[in-house]
């Protein structure tokens, strides 16, 4: 018996192949994520495409919130859904031919609109603070004779009122200065170059009426985002269970002859 000697070897796995590293339900769940996510990052991608619209601003007449050269995402709006305070892209080519213009809304059909009490503009006697506007922006206000906005139209001003080409420098056009809804086309709803963000909700507008509610920006950003983390988590899955089980699989000093 003390002659003989017992050799241990690792069991054989038959001639069958093993697959991917991790359970079979992990692997499923790690498609799953990937498919999931990619459906998620498209589908934002794509929503996206279809409610937004891109615009370059050229001019500086809507400093500071919008900066000559910056760059805009716009919802597709119809104009009939245009507020007090929403900032627009519309086209008239009594004020520029063919080109999309960027302003604010200050007073919608009915409204009647002045400037300055007490250094601030009036909407229906309401005055109404402005904080959008620079720090000496009540300074620049120019002062233009009552208007009431006819019907279906809009007066709009850019907020940077001393050098904007807006609805005060239209005054003696045949609609005073107003623009019809109907040439709405867009509701600008984030400067994205540079990455300013979202515009702030013109809350001073409220005592006039109910604002636009914000669109729906921050949710298709949630669904890119979501999407991607899901596609690189779940492709992340292989690798990281191939190298947990390198490192949990026996050596070959396993198998000794003893």
């Amino acid at each position: 018996m003390g002659g003989e000697s017992t050799t241990r070897t690792a069991p054989r796995s038959g001639g069958a192949s093993r697959g991917p590293a991790g359970s079979r339900t992990g692997q499923r769940l790690s498609g799953l994520a990937v498919a999931l996510g990619l459906v998620l990052f498209l589908g934002g991608f794509v929503w996206g495409a279809v409610i937004y619209r891109p615009y370059t601003v050229p001019t500086s007449s809507m400093a500071p919130t919008i900066g000559a050269g910056d760059r805009v995402l716009a919802q597709r709006v119809d104009g009939d859904e245009i507020r007090r305070g929403d900032v627009v892209v519309f086209t008239d080519k009594t004020w520029v031919s063919n080109a999309p213009v960027v302003k604010r809304v200050v007073a919608i059909g009915g409204d009647t609109v002045a400037c300055c009490t007490d250094g601030k503009l009036t909407v229906n006697g309401k005055q109404i603070d402005e904080p959008y506007l620079a720090k000496d922006g009540l300074e620049d206000l120019q002062n233009f004779p009552t208007v009431t906005v006819p019907k279906g139209r809009l007066f709009l001003l850019g907020d940077e009122r001393s050098g904007s080409l807006d609805s005060t420098a239209h005054l003696t056009d045949a609609a005073r200065g107003t623009v019809a809804r109907s040439a709405v086309s867009a509701r600008v709803d984030a400067v994205v170059w540079p990455m300013d963000g979202m515009l702030e909700p013109p809350t001073s507008f409220e005592q006039l009426g109910a604002l636009s509610s914000p669109g729906p920006l921050r949710t298709m950003v949630a669904l890119i985002v979501g999407g991607g983390v899901l596609v690189l988590g779940g492709g992340a899955y292989g690798p990281i269970a191939n190298r947990r089980s390198r490192r949990a699989r026996p050596g070959p000093e396993a198998a000794r002859v003893r």
